[in-house]
């Protein structure tokens, strides 16, 4: 993979469809800061960290996505890649918040965000970003947060990190076709707070008591209500109160 290492950028995701936009990259090229000063988040939301403790990338996926009404696959296979790599690190007690980021003892440790663009011709290019919390070991201001350092007492190679999750993504794309299922069912057995009732609040701010069902196609959380109905919630639409 082509790995193009900056000291300081505002958004490795900017930075990266920026030069998309210009020259034809290979597939999987990945973007990485040492420090962000204007890192995204889902929906406007900012991405903070500390120079040069985290990690921040930004990849490139071509040749995947065909059809708008297929782009969660994208997003199941990137909190997949990244849920894997950290487990296999031993990182204890990984789950999936719907929709993609990743939590260790109900603390957030990563942030995903895929922007993706359609062509001209058709085809969706995507550039996927990644925000781990991976040698920071101070979260006063952020009390919901933690870090690969916190939860398992060691500093960990940051490039090293960012080549295994970019080969585990590159593996689980080059076999989607025979290994869909496999993978959207890894996806549930990974998600927080599957089965077990949670308080949910709404975009009125109005609180209500549900379980998660499972996640649709289009990537909609499917929520069991107290009337047994189960209604379905875009990003944005709900937020899970822990």
């Amino acid at each position: 993979m082509k790995l193009i290492k900056l000291d300081a950028i505002d958004s490795t995701n900017d930075f990266l469809k920026a030069l998309s936009s210009q020259d034809e990259l290979e597939n999987f090229t990945t973007v990485t800061a040492e420090n962000q000063t204007k890192g995204k988040g889902q929906v406007g939301g900012l991405w903070k960290t500390e120079a040069g403790k985290n990690l921040t990338m930004s990849v490139l996926v071509k040749d995947f996505l065909f059809n708008n009404d297929k782009v969660f696959n994208l997003s199941v296979l990137v909190s997949l890649s990244v849920a894997e790599v950290l487990k296999s690190l031993n990182i204890p007690d990984i789950c999936i918040k719907w929709p993609n980021d990743i939590l260790s003892y109900n603390k957030k440790l990563v942030g995903i965000l895929i922007e993706n663009t359609l062509k001209s011709d058709g085809r969706i290019v995507s550039v996927v970003g990644i925000g781990i919390n991976v040698n920071q070991t101070d979260f006063d201001e952020l009390p919901n947060a933690s870090s690969l350092a916190v939860i398992s007492g060691k500093t960990f190679d940051k490039e090293e990190l960012a080549i295994l999750i970019v080969e585990k993504l590159k593996e689980k794309i080059q076999s989607w076709n025979t290994s869909a299922q496999i993978f959207w069912d890894d996806y549930f057995n990974f998600l927080f707070k599957k089965g077990i009732p949670t308080a949910f609040r709404d975009n009125n701010n109005q609180d209500f008591m549900g379980i998660i069902q499972g996640v649709s196609p289009i990537g909609k959380l499917q929520v069991l209500l107290e009337d047994d109905s189960v209604v379905e919630f875009e990003i944005k639409e709900v937020k899970m109160l822990y």
